[in-house]
């Protein structure tokens, strides 16, 4: 099987309470290799620490959240009016609110279809073999 690696960067917003809301490029990422699974990396100079934050969630909480709100836990997506989207990102640190461009975050998800369709994706023998061993293990 051939691994195909998706990258867009995008224009958003972080959101804030405490300052004006500032212009972010996060980059989403989506590989064949993780296939159920998105990634937005966002630059260093917007995190706490200094250094570069990724966050992965469902693929199928994307395509949801374009539509109506979604997600319970760290990750929750809704949408912002008819152009927008926002995703929030929950931790022990805090809250992150970022607004998207729906247009975008759509093109992205199926730019993603486009490598690995809906309801085919496999995690290959790595899973099965995992499985085996858990049940093996009962």
């Amino acid at each position: 099987m051939r691994l195909t690696t998706l990258e867009q960067t995008v224009r958003a917003r972080l959101i804030t309470s405490d300052h004006p809301e500032l212009l972010v490029r996060p980059t989403l990422r989506y590989s064949s290799a993780e296939p159920f699974a998105v990634h937005i990396d966002f630059p260093a100079h917007v995190s706490a620490d200094g250094e570069g934050v990724t966050w992965m969630f469902g693929r199928a909480l994307l395509e949801e959240g374009l539509g109506t709100p979604a997600g319970e836990g760290d990750v929750r997506i809704r949408p912002y009016g008819w152009a927008r989207t926002v995703v929030e990102f929950h931790s022990p640190l805090g809250l992150a609110v970022i607004r998207f461009g729906t247009a975008a975050l759509r093109r992205f998800l199926l730019r993603s279809y486009a490598v690995v369709e809906p309801g085919t994706e496999d995690l290959g023998p790595e899973l099965d073999q995992g499985l085996a061993a858990l049940l093996d293990e009962v």
